[in-house]
């Protein structure tokens, strides 16, 4: 077996190593939130958030990111202690290099029981500046966004 060598693609994960202040106003609060994303040698990236839910108690978020090049996509999955499920992810980046585009499926919170399709985004604004937003599949195919986080570099 040979190892995993990093890829062109590793170099959008790459930028998102480092310490992040995270501030979301999703459901109408404020949260704030601080973000450590490190590398596994340029191959996959994990992302631990901890902060703050709306209504008291803190959470924990671990997000991990890496690119397949037998599928040509990037592959993740996200986990919160604020809920059971696992968020499993697949996507690619703009063609401008500045977003990186996650889809998958989950829980309909707008009707429990079934599921829905879900994309979130990775946006860089510069270097130091970068937008995290969910959005949920419409009926007519359209997206709607339903959170949207800000991250600002510490280090």
């Amino acid at each position: 077996m040979e190892f995993a060598k990093p890829q062109a693609e590793h170099g959008f994960l790459e930028r998102m190593v480092g310490i992040w202040e995270v501030t979301s106003t999703s459901m109408g609060n404020d949260e704030k939130w601080v973000e450590v994303v490190r590398s596994l040698h340029g191959i996959w990236f994990v992302a631990e958030g901890n902060g703050d839910m709306p209504g008291g108690g803190s959470a924990t978020t671990v997000l991990t990111l890496g690119y397949d090049p037998a599928k040509g996509k990037y592959v993740g999955s996200w986990i919160g202690s604020m809920m059971t499920h696992m968020w499993v992810y697949e996507g690619e980046v703009s063609a401008d290099g500045s977003t990186l585009n996650l889809y998958t499926t989950g829980p309909d919170f707008t009707d429990p029981g079934k599921t829905g399709e879900y994309r979130e985004q990775i946006i860089f604004k510069d270097d130091d500046h970068r937008v995290f937003n969910s959005s949920a599949k419409q009926a007519d195919g359209t997206w709607k966004e339903f959170m949207e986080a800000q991250y600002a570099r510490k280090r």
